[in-house]
């Protein structure tokens, strides 16, 4: 399906002030990754700028607003943990029976036994009556409203404008660090990361010098409300190599990310099982086994990652194995689509709830968590890639790409990445203005 992106864009570009990007830098590196993620998590409302190395210029898209009038009497009621949806109506003033209607007519939209605490419930009197509203998630709340008939549910878009910009950044230091001062918040760089996991392992190919450009849509709703962002088109220059997406739906609902060419950038197997982590030992023929202190084969890849990082399984498959293998600690194997094909995760702290053999698991389901198990001399994930049960170099392993864009969907799908490109290529040249 072909998506309207017909609006032009404005971006934030330009040269970095090298004194305040050294002295913020410096803050970041001794503060440590912590700060970061706080630093990203506070400013979620903020606007840009307050990270980008330069002036930030961007477009807010129309869309309609769903506020309500402004209401002559407006009440809100906090939930707190254990409360219940009729509690919360009777601070409202409600009586039992008259919270009891309104909960069995939510129940035609949304039911509200499923409330959250800590969101909130408003009450709004206005000419035409009584309206309670619940936000559910991001994107859509529930709206009650006390007609002659009796209380009327539905469910309505929180979204109530979006805004389209660009970020540039350039690695110098790490990933997260450089993310945050080119204006990614923690989460978005982890979809980006999430994006290139097919293509880019950053825990081995990230180099200085590296660069990337993100094209998002960020979405508010009627209070100004930061809903979230997504990654429309991104560019990764790694090691020189220039790696191009595109977001597309190519099924209501799904979308996916393709190459300009309309190659899915999913892969049989992901590049790496462990998010963003270094590696510590290669695969090789011959290595000091850092615990027995003897000369012996290393069959897979060290991760070196912090104890408790998420161990994802690198594509789909059932589980064959798991529980404790010797020196391999707390061990998991993987026997894949391909089923001459396997994986295997050993030293893990412990296991993802609900881990079992005979269990199927999909690419990037969190089957277990690092540690140092077995025979370890500190947390890592020991990675093995398996070929009719014989260990192969992990780095190595081809890795067939996932369903193109279908030819009946080219033509809509060429235009749309047209426009998208063309917004990253303009936000490129904005940069040198």
């Amino acid at each position: 399906m072909q998506q309207d992106f017909a609006h032009p864009l404005e971006v934030a570009r330009g040269s970095r002030s090298h004194a305040w990007t050294d002295h913020l830098r410096k803050g970041l590196m001794v503060t440590g990754f912590a700060l970061v993620t706080w630093t990203v998590l506070f400013s979620a409302r903020m606007d840009v700028s307050a990270y980008a190395t330069s002036a930030l210029r961007e477009e807010w898209l129309d869309a309609e607003l769903i506020k309500p009038e402004v209401a002559a009497r407006e009440q809100s009621v906090r939930l707190k943990p254990g409360d219940t949806a009729e509690a919360a109506l009777k601070r409202f003033g409600y009586t039992g029976a008259e919270a009891a209607r309104i909960i069995a007519a939510a129940k035609t939209a949304y039911s509200l036994k499923m409330v959250i605490a800590g969101r909130e419930i408003i009450r709004m009197e206005r000419d035409d009556g009584s309206h309670l509203y619940y936000n559910i998630d991001a994107d859509q709340r529930l709206h009650l409203h006390d007609l002659a008939a009796g209380w009327q549910a539905e469910l309505e878009p929180r979204l109530a404008s979006r805004r389209i910009l660009v970020v540039d950044g350039e690695i110098q230091d790490s990933l997260f660090v450089d993310a945050a001062l080119a204006g990614l918040d923690d989460r978005t760089t982890m979809n980006l990361v999430d994006i290139y996991a097919w293509d880019i392992d950053f825990a081995h190919d990230l180099r200085a010098g590296d660069q990337f450009h993100v094209l998002l849509e960020e979405s508010y709703d009627a209070d100004g409300n930061a809903l979230g962002r997504t990654i429309l088109a991104a560019e990764f220059i790694n090691r020189g190599e220039v790696h191009r997406t595109i977001r597309f739906e190519v099924e209501a609902g799904r979308f996916e990310y393709f190459t300009p060419e309309g190659k899915n950038l999913r892969k049989a197997y992901l590049r790496s099982p462990v998010k963003y982590s270094r590696i510590s030992s290669r695969y090789s023929s011959g290595r000091k086994h850092p615990v027995l202190g003897y000369t012996r084969a290393h069959k897979g890849v060290d991760y070196a990652a912090p104890s408790g990082t998420p161990v994802r399984a690198v594509g789909d498959g059932t589980v064959v194995f798991k529980g404790n293998k010797g020196g391999y600690g707390r061990f998991v194997e993987i026997r894949h689509v391909n089923p001459s094909h396997s994986t295997a995760y050993a030293h893990l702290r412990r296991y993802a709830k609900g881990m079992r053999s005979g269990k199927r698991v999909r690419q990037g389901q969190v089957i277990g968590y690092v540690g140092a198990s077995g025979l370890a001399t500190g947390p890592h994930l020991h990675f093995e890639f398996r070929r009719h049960g014989h260990a192969v170099n992990p780095l190595r392993v081809k890795r067939p790409p996932g369903k193109a864009v279908p030819s009946s969907q080219m033509a809509s799908f060429a235009s749309h990445a047209q426009g998208l490109l063309a917004s990253l290529e303009r936000g490129n040249m904005l940069a040198w203005n």
